[in-house]
């Protein structure tokens, strides 16, 4: 499997976002400059293992909470995230969601059979 460099870029922005940082200060402690954080963003640059690590530790996430649409892993990290997007949902909002979710598991799995027939 690959690096999914849009996911990665979309996770990084989420966790900075969550850390309260803009791009600037991410850049500073990470040593990078704000352009290069907005072009992995952005998934307009691939960066390095070691520039994943450095933007990692200046965030204090791991590496694997930031790569984990590209490994296979225990799925506590997409429970994870899940709790954060349903933490400051509505009932109702809660309500559309479950039922969507099962309307998306539904037609996920219908298209899978169909596939392998």
């Amino acid at each position: 499997m690959s690096i999914d460099y849009v996911a990665l870029g979309q996770r990084i922005k989420a966790a900075r976002a969550r850390c309260g940082l803009t791009q600037e200060k991410l850049a500073e402690r990470a040593r990078l400059t704000t352009s290069h954080i907005s072009k992995i963003e952005t998934a307009d640059t691939k960066p390095s293992l070691s520039t994943i690590v450095e933007i990692a530790n200046a965030m204090a996430v791991s590496v694997d909470s930031l790569l984990c649409d590209s490994v296979i892993q225990p799925v506590v990290y997409l429970h994870q995230d899940f709790a954060e997007i349903l933490e400051d949902a509505t009932h109702e909002e809660l309500k559309i969601m479950a039922d969507t979710l099962r309307a998306l598991k539904k037609s996920l799995r219908l298209n899978r059979r169909k596939d392998t027939e």
